[in-house]
């Protein structure tokens, strides 16, 4: 009696490594899109805190302090948020998230994320393809 073994033959292998490579393909690019989306919702997050930190605080702030100065708060920054100086044009102040030169959001083409005391949102961005404003901060 003979003992029949059972494996993959070639073709069935590469036919599956193909398969698995055009999922891939198609989910990496997704997968980053996602990944993105997710450190801008952080920036705009502590932009938010920012500016409520500085609400409370009053005219008295120079600078934003431990915690309020990167998105996300606590661990590698992503983004590093600056308070600017204040006139009557942006309501006495302004706070920009700025991508951190080493990190994964350097080549964003959203740029710098940028909030007003009077609740205008903005991005200051270099580049040639640069998306709308509402379309960074869009679900936010």
């Amino acid at each position: 009696m003979r003992h029949r073994v059972r494996a993959f033959t070639l073709l069935e292998m590469m036919i599956a490594l193909a398969a698995a490579a055009i999922v891939a393909a198609f989910a990496l690019p997704a997968w980053r899109g996602q990944i993105a989306r997710g450190h801008r919702i952080d920036a705009v997050a502590a932009l938010y805190r920012a500016a409520q930190y500085v609400d409370a605080q009053g005219v008295s702030v120079t600078a934003l302090p431990a915690g309020f100065d990167q998105a996300p708060p606590s661990g590698s920054a992503v983004y590093r948020l600056t308070l600017l100086a204040g006139d009557e044009s942006n309501g006495g102040y302004a706070i920009s998230a700025t991508p951190v030169e080493t990190g994964p959001m350097r080549d964003d083409p959203c740029g710098a994320f940028v909030l007003d005391a009077t609740g205008v949102r903005s991005n200051d961005a270099t580049g040639t393809s640069v998306p709308a404003s509402r379309d960074c901060w869009k679900d936010r």
